[in-house]
């Protein structure tokens, strides 16, 4: 742990602990359970599954969304004794389905249900929170679907509320409002230990204290602050319940803990998705991980008497607006908890509901920002109404039944496209370095999102990394937000990243952060051997039909104010091809001399130094099958100036016939010899040609090596690289260069 992040950590953990408190009572309350259950909960939340969760920002506790399968669980069972050894089961079920890696599930839940799940937790915390800003407090159970135990629904209790305004209550959340809204504007916002939600409350306490002391007429009754029941810490037993075991065999306890299992599990994985997008780091949490970490909560709830704990929005969204670092937060939210319990009750019990209402009301409307729905909106039907209906299915019912109806509306949208292909990602070697590839097929879906993100997530720091969208006619928007996401990750584990073929509607600019193009320093570092293994690679991929795209706009500006080849290859003029195709190479990465036969002149050798002079690490002398001047050399054609070729060629010819007499003048077998005897000719030449060149190539800093190009299964053969080792047997046997 960073001590630096306690500064952002701490703060945020007691405004978390704050809002945790009333809510954990609440929901005991909602759901038929013992008071002290939810604080359970919440410690456990807190404290141990903090400890062991992968997330930086997630805060479990008792959920709000479990609160109708809890009290129905109860009546069903009889006892809340019998429903911990459902909790307890069904933390051993999750346990195992963290271990089973069952986690990929929240990988397949569309971006936009994702959203409309963030919008509608927004929304309900500003309409539920209303009754409580205004201080109709006659039910604090903060449940979070739509129709309540006590017989209300969301908007009747902000009917009854109107109806029923404790003017005090308002005054300390309207003013709480203001100040959380303009707090960035004041000087205060520097001071890290003092959060706004944090100066709220002690305001809120403040103007409670003020209020009862010198104007009674704004004063708040008992019923509008938080209460903690008393607690006897000399008979802290008293407040534990324990399972009762011996309803083991019972089916029922058994479909209980699976149902618990199945809901809390859906529900912790939708919020960490959730809870990860609106992270600003787009730090990702490890979905199994987290299954583990419930797991383990659920048992120890089950055995100490608590309610089942998720993963909960609201925290966790409280978290991160006041801007948490790491996990510590939501570990200290549960020790806060605890002492609070333990010790602080009096204090405690004297901040105003309506002090927290404001910070959740606040909370509330930066999850569902117009702007949220404007861009929705912008991205078409096919997002915009899965967005809505899940934001709309939720308020009605409640976060479960909604997220499935959402899920319903974007299969519908899925169904009509009918795409699902997979992405292509391969590995490769340029002189620049590893790059890794990742190829969009034509048609990518929110299907493709989980593959694409885990692929991506899994590449090591410090890598290139090329997305290759060119040949994708539709990108799903969150695979989109993936690649967007995928950037932010990228900077802060140095990965140098390029996304290039998007198109204009997709609204995101393709970054290009390294181009495939040799600069100076990465040239001087290359050592001949190094450039020989690339032009191998570069072969290979050619062979196979893999080779790069060379974005060659990106290269010639790169390379518009100078040049650092790697190697010069001297090649003959009729071997179909470039060097640069056939070694896979990109501009300015080669110096290509181009002559008949790959014969070798006073000019070529000059050519040579000069290209050293640039910076090239190796000289490679290139023939290849059914070459044309070997074939004319080979039917002893001298007429006009063909003579100057076909002559250097004719040693290498004689030498051939001397060595396989029987061979035919004029066959295939005869035509590669007399290719491969010319390429170590040319390449003796060099040697005894310049002075200049051999001293480079005997001080290692330049490499010499023959290659022979075969035309139809386009592989290069190269020979024996000529190094200061092998210099000497070289100029004493002439021979090996190019075999």
């Amino acid at each position: 742990m960073n001590i630096n992040n306690l500064k952002y950590d701490v703060p945020a953990g007691i405004v978390v602990f704050l809002v945790a408190l009333p809510l954990c009572l609440g929901i005991a309350l909602a759901s038929g359970a013992p008071l002290f259950s939810g604080i359970i909960s919440g410690i456990i939340g807190g404290i141990i599954v903090g400890l062991i969760s992968g997330s930086h920002t997630s805060v479990s506790g008792p959920a709000a969304g479990l609160a109708a399968v809890v009290l129905a669980s109860i009546t069903k069972l009889g006892a809340f004794e019998i429903l911990l050894a459902s909790i307890l089961i069904a933390g051993v079920l999750q346990l195992a389905m963290g271990i089973f890696r069952a986690g990929f599930i929240a990988n397949y839940v569309p971006s936009n249900v994702i959203k409309g799940l963030l919008a509608a937790i927004g929304i309900l915390l500003i309409l539920k929170q209303i009754p409580h800003a205004i201080g109709y407090d006659s039910n604090n159970a903060d449940e979070y679907s739509f129709v309540q135990s006590n017989g209300e629904n969301t908007f009747s209790a902000i009917a009854s509320a109107i109806n029923a305004v404790t003017p005090g209550a308002l005054v300390i959340a309207l003013l709480s409002m203001l100040i959380l809204l303009y707090w960035d504007r004041t000087p205060l916002k520097n001071v890290k230990l003092l959060p706004a939600p944090l100066f709220v409350v002690v305001l809120g306490v403040a103007l409670h204290l003020l209020f009862a002391r010198f104007f009674p007429a704004l004063g708040l009754e008992q019923a509008h602050l938080v209460e903690i029941p008393p607690l006897d810490v000399a008979n802290l037993g008293a407040y534990l319940n324990f399972p009762d075991l011996g309803h083991f065999a019972n089916p029922d306890v058994w479909i209980v803990g699976a149902t618990i299992a199945i809901v809390a599990s859906l529900e912790t994985l939708l919020n960490v998705e959730a809870v990860d997008k609106l992270d600003p780091h787009k730090r990702e949490t490890p979905p199994n991980r987290e299954l583990v970490a419930q797991g383990v909560g659920n048992i120890f709830a089950g055995l100490l008497g608590g309610l089942p704990v998720t993963s909960v929005i609201v925290r966790s969204s409280v978290n991160i607006q006041t801007g948490n670092a790491t996990k510590a937060s939501a570990v200290l939210h549960g020790v806060l908890l605890l002492a609070a319990v333990l010790v602080l009750s009096p204090m405690l019990n004297m901040i105003p509901l309506a002090a927290l209402a404001a910070i959740l009301i606040m909370t509330g409307y930066k999850l569902a920002k117009v702007s949220l729905f404007r861009d929705m909106y912008h991205k078409g039907a096919s997002q915009f109404v899965p967005f809505a209906i899940t934001v709309l299915a939720i308020v009605l019912t409640d976060l479960l039944m909604g997220v499935l109806i959402g899920l319903a509306a974007s299969v519908f949208y899925l169904l009509r496209s009918n795409f699902r292909n997979p992405f292509a990602i391969e590995q490769y070697r340029l002189h620049i370095g590893e790059v890794i590839k990742m190829e969009l097929p034509n048609q990518v879906s929110f299907l493709n999102k989980a593959t694409i993100k885990t692929a991506l997530w899994e590449i090591p720091n410090g890598s290139k990394v090329l997305i290759d969208a060119s040949n994708a006619d539709y990108i799903d928007s969150d695979v989109l937000e993936t690649i967007a996401d995928y950037r932010v990750a990228a900077a802060e584990r140095d990965v140098q990243l390029n996304v290039i073929g998007l198109r204009d509607e997709y609204r995101l600019s393709d970054p290009i952060q390294f181009v495939p193009a040799l600069d100076k320093e990465t040239q001087t570092k290359l050592r001949p051997e190094e450039v020989l293994q690339l032009l191998k690679d570069g072969n290979e991929r050619f062979r196979a039909g893999r080779w790069i795209k060379k974005y060659y706009l990106h290269q010639v500006d790169a390379t518009a104010g100078g040049q650092h080849p790697m190697a010069v290859v001297v090649n003959c003029i009729d071997s179909r091809t470039s060097p640069e195709i056939i070694f896979d190479a990109g501009l300015g990465d080669l110096l290509t001399i181009r002559i008949a036969g790959n014969v070798v002149s006073r000019e070529i050798i000059g050519s040579l130094e000069i290209a050293h002079k640039l910076g090239a690490k190796l000289i490679v002398v290139k023939g290849h099958s059914s070459c044309g001047a070997v074939g004319l050399a080979l039917k002893n054609e001298h007429a006009h100036s063909i003579g100057t070729i076909t002559g250097k060629i004719q040693s290498a010819v004689r030498q051939c016939q001397c060595e396989h007499p029987h061979a035919p003048a004029g066959s295939k077998e005869m035509l590669e010899q007399v290719t491969r005897r010319n390429i170590e000719n040319s390449l003796a030449e060099i040697l005894e040609g310049s002075e200049y060149l051999r001293g480079c190539i005997e001080r290692g800093e330049m490499g010499l090596v023959g290659a022979y190009h075969d035309i139809a299964t386009r592989n290069v053969h190269f020979g024996e690289l000529v190094t200061p080792e092998r210099f000497d047997r070289y100029r004493s046997d002439g021979k090996g260069l190019a075999a």
